[in-house]
This record gives C-alpha cells, structure tokens and sequence, in this order.
C-alpha cells in the first residue's frame, strides 16, 4: 500500500474516532432513540416560543417582529429545546404555500449554524378546520400509512366523529378530529411529516384525549404512533422525534408501553385569594400533573417509575371574572396562566419564576418548567390579542418581559 493511501486512511481514521469522540462528549448526543439523561437535558432548558418558525404573513395574528432578537436569546441563553415553534390552528390553507415551509427551514439552519443540538418542536392540535379541503394530499402521505395512493384533497368532513361528537368545538367550521378516522391520520401524518423534513425533531399532540374520543383503549394511536415513528426513523434529522401531549390522566400507556417520549401539561396555578393577584404552585390542585406521571417502558427502551414531562404556562383566553380569584377553575385570577403572568410586575415574574422552578425540583424530580418566552396573551378590558416575549421591551417588539437573563441565571445555577 502506498504512502498516499496509508494517510488517506489515517486521515479518515482519526476523523471517524474524532467524530465518536464528539458524540460521546456531547451531553446532548442522541440518534435513534434517546436516553432519559439526554432527554432531561433538553427538558431542562426548554421554553416556550410559539410560532418563532413562523414569519409574516403567516402568523396567526399577522405578526412576529423581532425574530434576530430571539435568534440571538436562543445563543445567549443556551436554550434547546424550543417549544411550540410552527403549528397551525386554522388557516390551514396556508400550507399550501411553499415559503411557508422555506421560511421556516432558514429560521431553523440560522439558529443551528449557532447550536446543531436545538430542537425544534412543531404542533399538531386537536383542532381542525374547513380550510384543509385547499389541501392535496402528498403520495408519500398514503405509502407511509400503507394505503393506496390517490389523486385528491383532504376531506374535513372525513375526520369527524360520526355521531357529532365535538364538531364545531372551536367555531363554525372547526372541530377536533376524531383518530379512529383514516382521514384524521392521513392528515396528522402528513403534519408530522412535513415538519420532520423541514428539520423538526420533537411534536406536540395537544389533548389526546379528545382526538382519541373513540379510542379509549389506545388501540389506533398505538398503531397510527408506530408508523410515524417509522417515519421518523427514516427522515429525521437524528433518526429519532420526541412526541408528547397533554395527558391529564398522566400518560399514554398501553401494555406498559408509553407512546409518548414525555408528557407535558398546564402548570395548574393556585391563586392565594388573601393576596390579590399572587399564586403558589400545589400537589393536588385540580387536575395538576405533580405526582402522577405514569410509569412505563418508553419508546427509547428505557424504563421509568414516572415519566419526565413538562409544565408550561398554557393560554386559553379570559373568564367571565377578571381580577377575581376562584380556586375552582382553571382560570388564574380570572386570566390564563401566561396572561396572568404577563401582567405582573417584573419583580414578581423573576422572584415566581424562581420559585416555581425551585418548587418543582423539591416537590417531583419528574417535572421540567417550560419557560415562558413567547406566547398569545389576552388581557380583556377591549386590549388586543398579543404575544409576549421574554427579551427586554423596545419600540418595535413593546411586549417584551425582560426576563431574559433571569432565565439564563436559573439555568446557570441549576
């Protein structure tokens, strides 16, 4: 063998030990599945920015400015797990267009030209609208389902439960899809799908339990779950997406096997009624998730007494009752839990947001805090719909809650 071959092979020795070392030096490595140290990594510097993927026109509410400042807090902060990237509720027309999915895919090789480990999560609700008829379905969406191929668009009408059940839930026009129903996971796939070739590794499935109205076995969200998985298997970036839901029953477990990676839910905020407008964090309030993640085999082969899983700070609008406590609802001091905290000083959102990571790592080891960084406030009194920030408030993005380094801080002295 000659001089040139034998560096030649040297050279692609030592790179191919270099590139394994790399890998195991990572503490976020992971391919094909992942571990439970990994996963509690990224669980642990995860935070919420919904629709940071999307770009104007896009939008849900038209508008997402100061996208370079997030780039930019993503780095400073070491954020890596970004949750609630890219989704849809309604206008699901927009898919249709091609730079929806490009403008998207730049976002994400932007920020992965600073981290490679980034996740990025997308959406699939349980909520869909008349707007996914505009919609034709891709071949590859029936091959990976194992169906004949045709030449059509998606049905709405097809993925409603056929006795009425939660049609029209979110308007006229909008319903939760019904899991049983094949049209129902030719649509999801092609969601999940189509965010896995942009480069999402992580999906959000929303209420479960209600898309799974009629599966209350887990028999069709096990079989649709292995074929995604397949999917994903082949087309993801690391061979592997994270899937969780909201699982107020503390889990998806069949036969002892999760069919999620984690599960996630509301913080479940308790308000103090003495104090006006201040809350704790409590064991057994409502339907709270503290102590009762399930146990199970996961989809990575390892097993665990409880699941890990997030809490986040959930939107879903106003009450009837602003600025009035009532313990009984899910509705905190009236408001949401991201309007809630919205509102409060600066002061209060740094000394709480210190508690309640502080409180989960005393109260269940299982439980990661989803950092509000942005989401949909509502705050009533006729004010419009906004999206608060976590970066410092400035003229061209005025929502901004200046907790930045506050998260940064936590995460530090984790």
């Amino acid at each position: 063998m000659n001089k040139l071959l034998w560096g030649l092979l040297a050279l692609f020795c030592a790179t191919g030990c270099s590139n394994q070392a790399n890998k195991h030096n990572n503490t976020y490595y992971f391919d094909g599945k992942i571990t439970r140290p990994v996963l509690e990594k990224y669980l642990n510097r995860s935070v919420t920015m919904s629709e940071f993927l999307t770009v104007d026109p896009f939008c849900i509410d038209g508008t997402y400015p100061c996208k370079d400042e997030d780039i930019r807090f993503i780095k400073n902060t070491g954020a890596k797990f970004i949750g609630r990237s890219i989704y849809r509720w309604g206008s699901e027309k927009v898919l249709n267009n091609p730079e929806f999915w490009k403008n998207a895919k730049d976002i994400i090789e932007k920020v992965h030209e600073n981290d490679p480990d980034v996740i990025f999560q997308a959406a699939a609700f349980e909520a869909v609208f008349k707007g996914v008829n505009t919609i034709k379905i891709p071949e590859w969406t029936f091959l990976a389902l194992g169906l004949p191929v045709e030449d059509r668009n998606f049905s709405y009408s097809g993925m409603l439960d056929r006795q009425g059940k939660y049609i029209n839930q979110w308007g006229e026009g909008g319903s939760v899809p019904d899991i049983t129903q094949v049209e129902t996971q030719i649509w999801f796939l092609y969601l999940i799908g189509s965010y896995i070739n942009i480069g999402i590794e992580a999906v959000h499935l929303g209420q479960v339990s209600l898309i799974g109205m009629n599966d209350p076995y887990l028999e069709i969200w096990s079989s649709f779950m292995k074929k995604v998985r397949t999917y994903a298997n082949i087309k993801a970036r690391r061979h592997f997406v994270l899937f969780d839901a909201h699982t107020p029953g503390g889990g998806m477990v069949k036969d002892s096997l999760s069919l999620l990676d984690f599960n996630s839910f509301p913080l479940r905020i308790k308000e103090l009624p003495e104090k006006p407008m201040e809350c704790k964090l409590e064991k057994g309030h409502l339907d709270s998730m503290y102590g009762r993640s399930k146990g199970c085999k996961t989809p990575s082969g390892w097993s665990c007494e409880s699941l890990p899983y997030l809490v986040e700070f959930d939107n879903f609008g106003i009450s009837d009752h602003p600025g009035i406590a009532n313990i009984n609802n899910h509705f905190v001091w009236g408001f949401d839990e991201i309007s809630w905290f919205y509102m409060q000083n600066k002061e209060y959102k740094v000394k709480w947001l210190r508690y309640a990571y502080n409180w989960l790592k005393e109260n269940d080891n299982n439980a990661f805090l989803e950092m509000p960084v942005a989401r949909v406030v509502t705050r009533g009194n006729g004010e419009p719909v906004i999206s608060c920030r976590a970066i410092s408030p400035s003229s061209e993005c005025p929502y901004g809650m200046d907790i930045e380094q506050t998260i940064k801080d936590i995460w530090a002295n984790k």
